[in-house]
């Protein structure tokens, strides 16, 4: 198994204390987070795209970019792509940009993102939301995959004959598709032989069970060889203590402080948005935060990958507020006690072809 942190820049007060660090601080903070995980012999990390709510990263090539200036091996992924509100020649071509500058260490996760707000934002329908994403998806896998395309398509202008400039480093990045509650997503992904990234981040397992049987399902049925089909999972949060109790006892009010600042009344009842793990206890329990000793985070982790069999485990240390200083600590204990064992007992060869 390889791992990834990810951070979508959420950018709002302490749930306890009502702090707000300024922007250009909270941003500072991801940098500083991403070179640690670099040090500590993570795999990926990865910045999320946000367009409406308490987040700072509506520029995740921005934020990728200086991540790139401050790494030399660390592989650099978005989490998402809102592929469905971009123009897929920009996109190519930021992309293309970053991959060079990092030297081949880009890949993209594309989705159409968890905020319904964005395609108000720019101008679009969100009932064609599927049709948006397919269709553009579909270009920007042409604009890196071919030279001289002609492509007409519903949501912008025609080309003819056009080659996007610059050409990725070496051949057309990875491109993974995020799935967080509909079958659209793993249906794309399965279709153009992609790998899948489930979001694995408010919902029980089942539901997202669901969509990876349906990816897998479909992989083969499309003609891909199933050994082929790669998928990654995210998780809701970590937060590591020596014990259960100790688990509980620190950060039980953190936690059900942060999950009720996260919720969203309009949103009750749609599925993926508010986590019906209210307390730490549920979450733990049940839920995908990973929260307790570290063997209970390694038993979690080894549950999912017997239904996900992910190659992939996404980790977020910054969902609850802490400092950079306890970020990188939480870093640093998943990398010295619960990495290891996860990459004997889960073996991946991602990244390795």
């Amino acid at each position: 198994m390889k791992f990834q942190v990810l951070s979508l820049i959420g950018h709002a007060p302490h749930p306890l204390t009502g702090e707000l660090d300024p922007a250009a601080s909270r941003l500072e903070q991801v940098l500083t987070v991403g070179e640690a995980a670099e040090r500590l012999g993570f795999d990926a990390y990865s910045i999320g795209e946000r367009h409406a709510g308490p987040f700072l990263s509506s520029s995740p090539s921005v934020v990728l970019g200086a991540l790139a200036a401050r790494t030399s091996r660390i592989r650099l992924l978005t989490g998402v792509t809102v592929v469905a509100i971009l123009d897929p020649v920009r996109v190519a071509e930021d992309y293309a940009t970053l991959d060079l500058l990092s030297r081949g260490r880009i890949e993209l996760v594309v989705g159409k993102g968890a905020e319904a707000g964005h395609f108000d934002l720019f101008g679009l329908d969100e009932q064609r939301q599927w049709d948006l994403q397919r269709e553009k998806y579909e270009l920007l896998r042409r604009l890196w995959t071919e030279e001289g395309v002609d492509w007409e398509g519903e949501f912008r202008p025609p080309l003819k004959n056009v080659t996007t400039i610059p050409r990725p480093y070496a051949g057309a990045p990875r491109i993974w598709h995020g799935s967080a509650t509909s079958l659209d997503s793993p249906e794309l992904a399965a279709k153009h032989g992609d790998p899948l990234f489930t979001a694995n981040a408010v919902q029980p397992r089942e539901a997202y069970a669901k969509l990876i049987a349906h990816y897998r399902e479909r992989f083969e049925a499309y003609g891909h060889d199933p050994k082929d089909a790669r998928v990654a999972a995210g998780s809701g949060g970590l937060l590591i203590a020596d014990s259960h109790e100790q688990a509980v006892t620190r950060y039980k009010e953190l936690y059900e402080a942060r999950t009720r600042q996260n919720f969203r009344p309009h949103l009750e009842g749609k599925t993926g948005y508010n986590t019906p793990f209210r307390t730490i206890e549920d979450a733990i329990a049940g839920g995908p935060q990973l929260i307790g000793s570290p063997q209970q985070i390694i038993d979690k982790v080894l549950g999912y990958h017997e239904v996900y069999r992910q190659d992939l485990q996404s980790i977020t240390v910054d969902a609850f507020g802490q400092s950079t200083g306890e970020q990188i600590e939480t870093l640093e204990r998943f990398a010295e006690e619960i990495a290891p064992v996860l990459r004997k007992e889960a073996p991946s060869t991602l990244w390795e072809e």
